[in-house]
């Protein structure tokens, strides 16, 4: 099957070839030379060729929407004993790390469904964790939550795998007068944070003394998800209570480069596509909007559904983009887990559903992920579980 981008760029040269032929027919004077040249049978051909090929791009790629076949649960983590509110894969897609309001930060491994490793934290109130996903070997995971402060575990290298782990946190930025909403590494000597005192703060965490490298501060309301630019660190996203989404370059923190309006209530989540031009927003006004930088303008918007499917009225816990982005998964209120269809139509999507119960989680679905490879998703609910779909 030709990719998107195959037929893309051949519509492109189409596209030119026509305008380049229809300008060189209207230049020529002499009847003799057009009809030698460049005549009707030519222009026509070039016409139904562009014709067939806009045919492939419908039938091939708009419609070949998975719609849920094969996709299922095939793994189901058990091991926290309260809410899952959080989880993030490390940059191998194998490990994952979960945070629950049971006080433990747990580190699995997603093909055996054994606990790699579990971390007793200080607070049980967590709120966010994160891997570092800069170096595929990389151990070190983070969390924060009420306790206004993000705790670090260091895995010293050259340990056997998963000893000598700390039982303490092995940094603990301490500097956000509010709850701590999100973290996520940059790279192995950074760390950025959101938090309820409407700010984000980038720390560099590897020196003997941990600091705030930069802050950002034009945030009206409480600041409650951030997201990396994969393509450009020093590009990050957050999305706020105040409904807005801002755009931020470190090496300019006085100010947002791009603010996006359209959302009708707080934005819970955000997250880049791989391309790093386009980002998704996830909100309790229970839509799931797609944005992109470059024409600094929303592209769509997911919340429509069916005739024949009950009206989602409920807020949008986290979202996750697929490697490709062509499928936007969203976590919901309502205990599901829908895949919306980014190039098709707005209405489109597939519901995560387990062959065995009748949601995606038995309680509220608070976080989703997909895998840096693209080959897994991975759900949390306060069901107390995690599920690995594929």
């Amino acid at each position: 099957m030709t990719s998107i981008e195959t037929l893309k760029k051949q519509q492109q040269d189409l596209e030119g070839r026509i305008q380049r032929l229809e300008k060189q027919k209207l230049d020529l004077d002499d009847p003799e030379t057009k009809q030698s040249s460049f005549g009707d049978d030519e222009l026509n051909l070039v016409h139904s060729v562009y014709k067939k090929e806009m045919v492939k791009i419908d039938s091939e790629t708009i419609q070949d929407f998975p719609q849920g076949r094969g996709i299922g649960a095939k793994k189901i983590l058990k091991g926290h004993y309260g809410k899952v509110y959080s989880l993030h894969w490390a940059g191998d897609s194998r490990r994952l790390v979960s945070a629950s309001q049971d006080g433990k930060l747990i580190v699995w491994d997603g093909v055996t469904k054994n606990k790699l490793y579990c971390i007793r934290l200080r607070s049980p109130w967590v709120m966010t964790c994160a891997f570092d996903q800069t170096d595929p070997k990389s151990r070190n995971v983070a969390c924060g939550g009420l306790d206004n402060v993000c705790s670090i575990y260091i895995f010293k290298d050259g340990e056997p795998e998963w000893e000598g782990a700390p039982t303490n946190a092995s940094v603990e930025l301490a500097g956000h007068d509010g709850y701590l909403s999100c973290c996520r590494f940059v790279d192995s000597n950074t760390i950025l944070t959101s938090s309820g005192d409407q700010t984000c703060v980038l720390w560099n965490y590897a020196q003997s003394s941990p600091k705030a490298i930069c802050k950002f501060t034009k945030h009206k309301s409480d600041v409650m998800c951030v997201s990396v630019n994969p393509k450009d660190p020093n590009m990050f996203v957050a999305g706020d209570c105040d409904s807005m989404a801002m755009v931020w370059d470190v090496r300019c923190p006085q100010r947002p480069t791009h603010i996006f309006k359209g959302h009708e209530s707080d934005i819970n989540f955000v997250d880049f596509f791989q391309d790093g031009r386009t980002f998704a927003t996830g909100s309790d006004d229970s839509s799931c909007r797609l944005w992109d930088i470059r024409s600094y303008r929303e592209l769509r918007k997911f919340q429509d559904v069916p005739k024949d499917e009950v009206p989602i009225m409920c807020g949008v816990t986290s979202v996750s983009a697929s490697k490709s982005g062509r499928i936007l998964f969203a976590a919901y209120d309502d205990w599901w887990c829908r895949a919306w269809d980014t190039l098709g139509d707005e209405s489109g999507f597939f519901k995560l559903q387990d062959p065995v119960k009748p949601y995606t989680h038995e309680n509220r679905v608070a976080c989703v992920s997909v895998a840096p490879d693209g080959n897994c998703v991975a759900t949390g609910g306060w069901d107390t579980l995690l599920k690995l779909w594929a």
